[in-house]
C-alpha cells in the first residue's frame, strides 16, 4: 500500500473517532437523552456528517475534473500554440461548469443542515412537537 493511502485512512479513522467521542461526551444517560429528543440530536448529527462527507466528495471529484481539464488545455496548447486563446476560453467555461457542481453540493448540504425537511415530521413521530 502506498504511504499516502495509509496516512489518509489513519487520519479518517482518527477524525471519526474523535467526532464520536465529542458527541458522546455530553450524552450522559442514554435513556434520558432519548426521552429529551435524542433521536432529533442523532438526526442533526447525521445531517452534519452527511453534509461534510457530501461536500468533501463533491469537492475532491471536482478538483480531479479541474486537473484533467487544465492538463488537457496545457497539452493542446503545447501541441498547437496558435489555438492557445480558444483553448483557454473553452477551459475556463469548463472550469466554471465543474465548479458549479461543487456549489450545488454545498447548497444541498446547507439545506440538510439548516432547513432539514425531515425534522418537523420526525418531531411529530417522536412526540416532541
Amino acid at each position: 500500500m502506498k504511504k499516502v493511502t495509509v496516512i489518509s485512512i489513519l487520519t479518517m479513522v482518527m477524525v471519526l473517532g474523535f467526532a464520536a467521542l465529542a458527541m458522546a461526551a455530553g450524552a450522559g444517560d442514554q435513556s434520558a437523552l432519548v426521552a429529551k429528543g435524542g433521536h432529533i440530536a442523532f438526526l442533526m448529527a447525521m445531517s452534519v456528517l452527511g453534509s461534510a462527507v457530501g461536500v468533501g466528495v463533491a469537492a475532491s471529484g471536482c478538483g480531479v475534473g479541474m486537473g484533467h481539464c487544465a492538463r488537457g488545455c496545457m497539452e493542446g496548447t503545447a501541441r498547437n500554440p496558435e489555438l492557445a486563446g480558444k483553448l483557454t476560453v473553452t477551459m475556463f467555461i469548463g472550469l466554471a461548469l465543474i465548479e458549479a457542481l461543487t456549489i450545488y453540493a454545498l447548497v444541498v448540504a446547507l439545506i440538510a443542515l439548516y432547513a432539514n425537511p425531515l425534522l418537523p415530521k420526525l418531531m411529530t413521530i417522536f412526540g416532541l412537537s
